[in-house]
């Protein structure tokens, strides 16, 4: 063995003698401490065996022992070199330049191992990809399968539908083919009867010739000859005037007798007395026709009667039965509702009855705080939602207390109002009035007090405000004492309960006072059966068409049943109740918000279900029709008597007005509040009046009768302010009704100037909707006309309508809050305590000038 000393063997290695000292102490060999120490060839494979294992090689001898070697090897070479440089003045520089080398060395086999490995892992992917994909295409196979055999079984109900169709076809024609088979027999019959009749006659005119006295009479003079059944001679027109017929030759037989040429007819002596049926409304025309005369002299005797006519006037059946009775005839009125009657004798609900809830209205004047009762009844805010907190329309909401159900009725409190409160009053149990302890008794809180008089209804008091500090109980007592509203401890009838809608003072005792009434009342409804209500309210919504809210009070209301409301009819689509939530039955005294209706009726109209929907049809139709004619002769009638009456007392001004708003009871108060505006010199004229946005047509009819559009919560689309732009027409837009009133009063008075009247600067529709955790619902919008501004008030607009009204919470362009933005750029708008904007919305920015 070839010893060498320990500095030697670092020499060869390349290495530090320390750090190969410290690895032999590693390696086992801590004897060998000094560089000059031998070091044989054992240790050295000991030491070499070390450095292997610490480097995460197998030894040489686990190697041999498996049969196998490294699967890589790593050399490293290291050489140093010296460069010599020339430096300034001429002096050289020796630099040293060490160059490192790495290799690394991998065995065949390895890299054959490693690239099968990778190509099983292949295999595995893409047999795990074949095994997904045939799953996919399995499910799909059986989603087709599943859409295959509903639309086969689509296919055989509606062939069992069509087989079933023309077996009822088929035994319609059967049925009308045997009728006219039964009439054809009628008719042969009675061909026989007159045939056996002639037979008999002819056999009696030989008898009377075998009875002359042999001389044979012709067959006209053996006719003369006879008596007729009446006991008269038979009339015959003489031959020899035939007029401008076509002659016929003269036959002449022996012993002709001549007949007398004098035709028997002869003018009645007595006039004749006609019953003349006569329905609701029919036309001047008709009327005549009926009488048997000529138009002409009709209109002669309604002139004779004081009232100007023409031919195609529609007059009502009392003007009608004026006229005929005038004329000597008998009129006979006709009961064209007789359908009507039979639907509800029909829908008349039959069963035991039951107690139901109490309906209950709350009435009283402006601002005294009848919503916000509710609200705080109901543990909701509806005021916050409504133009200056001044409650528009009527709203139905059932509360279901600890005390047990109650329904309410909001009313609006404004004058305006009366005859919306007035129906409220009618479909009501008890009357809740509310009266400010701080305001006192004001006008139409007298108001309310005579319809709940007239209505018949018990009357509940309640003395809201109670927290302020200048609240007066007994005024209020005082004041109403002088309208007969007598307290209870005053020896009255009406209970008078003081409450607070800001802290809940008096809350359950109203509560307890509301239901004392309904139990004394003894409340009673037949819950079975079809039902019947009351339109409360109606409107129209874009996608979701007519929108009615329809109080129930006898029976119950279902989806799928066929509805009868006024003029419209409908199968009920869906049902909400006041929350907005899918109802499937309403019972009686229960608010019910209905969709499917054919148009929007009337707030009051009286609701039915009917079994039949052709009759549904018939009635509404028909009651369609009388409305439009009576409408009609009302108008004839009313040009009329405007013609006289200028005639007598000159020309009279007349403003012309177009109205439309977002629900049915805010036109009918705008048409009335309008109206009695008129006076002796100025006119209001309401030339057309309806429910949505103002449309192009709207703004047509503006322009062809010169009218100024008022639209009260709702706005013109872009073709009608486009034709309302080019024609000057003058367009006005309101949220709150006493201005309407307010300005119109103006106008007739002259005192339109100055005027404050609102513009609006920007508009700006909505693309989309973001969630911010901090601003709530973000709208992404794009400036269509004009600049929103963020300092200005706005409104949200729906389908025209407007549904909000507040102020802006922010403005901003991408990440930053800027001042305004113009037209044609997008920009984020979030609204102020509002959070339920929708895509395709549309904000306008308005100012007050």
């Amino acid at each position: 063995m070839a010893e060498v000393t320990i500095k030697q063997f670092a020499e060869a290695l390349g290495v530090n003698v320390d750090r190969l000292l410290s690895q032999l102490g590693e390696a086992g060999l801590g004897d060998i401490a000094d560089p000059g120490a031998t070091i044989d060839d054992d240790q050295k494979m000991q030491l070499l065996t070390h450095l292997r294992q610490s480097h995460g090689a197998r030894p040489e001898a686990a190697d041999k022992e498996n049969g196998s070697s490294p699967r890589k090897i790593t050399l490293k070479r290291r050489s140093v070199s010296e460069l010599k440089l020339s430096g300034a003045q001429g002096r050289a520089k020796t630099v040293s330049v060490e160059v490192r080398k790495k290799r690394t060395y991998v065995k065949r086999s390895a890299m054959l191992e490693d690239e099968a490995q990778r190509k099983a892992a292949e295999a595995e992917e893409r047999a795990r990809e074949v095994a997904e994909r045939e799953e996919a295409e399995a499910a799909a196979r059986a989603k087709v399968e599943a859409e295959e055999r509903a639309r086969q079984e689509a296919e055989t109900r509606k062939r069992e539908e069509d087989e079933r169709a023309q077996r009822e076809r088929e035994e319609a024609e059967a049925r009308e083919r045997e009728a006219q088979a039964r009439e054809q027999r009628e008719a042969e019959a009675e061909r026989a009867r007159a045939e056996a009749e002639a037979k008999r006659e002819a056999e009696k005119d030989e008898r009377v010739q075998k009875r002359s006295s042999g001389t044979p009479l012709s067959e006209n003079a053996a006719r003369a000859a006879r008596a007729t059944k009446y006991g008269r001679k038979e009339l015959h027109v003489s031959q020899d005037k035939s007029g401008r017929r076509k002659k016929k030759p003269k036959r002449r037989t022996a012993g002709a007798v001549s007949v007398e040429s004098k035709h028997g007819f002869e003018k009645p002596v007595a006039p004749q007395v006609r019953e003349v049926a006569i329905p609701e409304t029919i036309t001047v025309g008709d009327l005549a026709q009926r009488m048997a005369v000529k138009a002409t002299e009709v209109i002669k005797v309604m002139m004779g009667m004081g009232a100007m006519a023409t031919i195609n006037q529609v007059i009502d059946q009392d003007t009608a039965t004026l006229v005929v009775e005038e004329m000597g005839h008998k009129a006979k009125p006709l009961k064209e509702n007789a359908l009507e009657d039979e639907l509800m004798q029909a829908g008349e609900a039959e069963g035991d009855a039951q107690a139901r809830p109490p309906v209950v209205t709350v009435m009283g004047h402006v601002d005294h705080g009848k919503t916000s009762l509710l609200d705080y009844i109901r543990r909701t805010k509806v005021a916050s939602g409504e133009a200056g907190g001044i409650t528009q329309h009527i709203g139905a909401y059932h509360v279901e207390t600890d005390k047990g159900i109650v329904t309410f009725l909001d009313t609006p409190g404004h004058a305006a109002f009366t005859a919306m409160r007035a129906r409220g009053a009618e479909s009501t149990d008890i009357v809740v009035l509310v009266v400010a302890a701080d305001d006192g008794v004001m006008p139409q809180t007298v108001e309310a007090v005579q319809h709940a008089r007239a209505a018949g209804v018990p009357l509940v008091v309640a003395v809201n405000k109670m927290d302020r500090e200048d609240a007066d109980a007994d005024r209020i007592k005082t004041e109403l004492s002088k309208h007969e509203v007598i307290p209870e401890d005053w020896g009255g009838e009406n209970i008078f309960v003081p409450v607070s809608a800001k802290t809940g003072q008096g809350i359950d005792d109203l509560l307890d006072s509301i239901l004392l009434q309904a139990e004394v009342l003894e409340l009673t409804a037949v819950a079975e059966g079809p039902a019947a209500g009351v339109v409360i309210e109606s409107s129209l919504e874009k996608g979701r068409g007519s929108v009615a809210t329809v109080l129930v009070q006898r029976g119950t209301l279902k989806a799928g049943d066929i509805l009868l409301a006024g003029r419209e009819y409908g199968r009920v689509r869906a049902m909400f109740d006041e929350n907005g939530d899918a109802i499937e039955a309403a019972g009686p005294s229960m608010p019910a918000v209905v969709l499917g209706l054919s148009g929007t009726p009337s707030a009051g109209d009286d609701v039915l279900v009917v079994a039949d929907e052709r009759k549904a049809r018939e009635v509404a139709l028909y009651r369609q029709g009388k409305f439009r004619d009576v409408k009609l002769a009302r108008q004839q009638s009313a040009k009329l008597e405007d013609m006289f009456s200028q005639m007598e007392a000159g020309d009279v001004q007349t403003l012309n007005v177009l109205v439309k708003a977002d629900v049915q009871g805010s036109v009918e108060a705008l048409n009335d509040s309008l109206t009695g505006l008129s006076t002796d010199e100025v006119k209001v004229n309401v030339v057309s009046s309806g429910v949505g946005g103002i449309t192009e047509s709207d703004a047509n009819l503006a322009v062809a009768s010169n009218a100024v559009v008022i639209g009260f919560n709702v706005r013109a689309d872009a073709s009608a302010r486009k034709l309302i732009a080019d024609n000057g027409v003058d367009l006005r837009y309101y949220s709150v009704i006493y201005n309407v009133i307010d300005d119109v009063k103006q106008a007739l008075s002259g005192m339109l100037s100055p005027e404050l009247r609102e513009q609006i600067v920007g508009l700006a529709e909505v693309r989309d909707v973001f969630r911010s955790p901090k601003l709530g619902a973000i709208a992404g919008c794009l400036v269509t006309e004009g600049v929103v501004k963020r300092s200005n008030p706005i409104r949200v607009l729906r389908d025209n309508v407007v549904i909000y009204e507040g102020e802006l919470e922010s403005l901003r362009r991408f990440k930053d809050d800027v001042n305004e933005v113009r037209s044609g750029t997008e920009c984020g708008i979030g609204v102020k305590d509002y959070n339920d904007v929708k895509v395709g919305d549309q904000i306008e920015v308005y100012e007050r000038v």
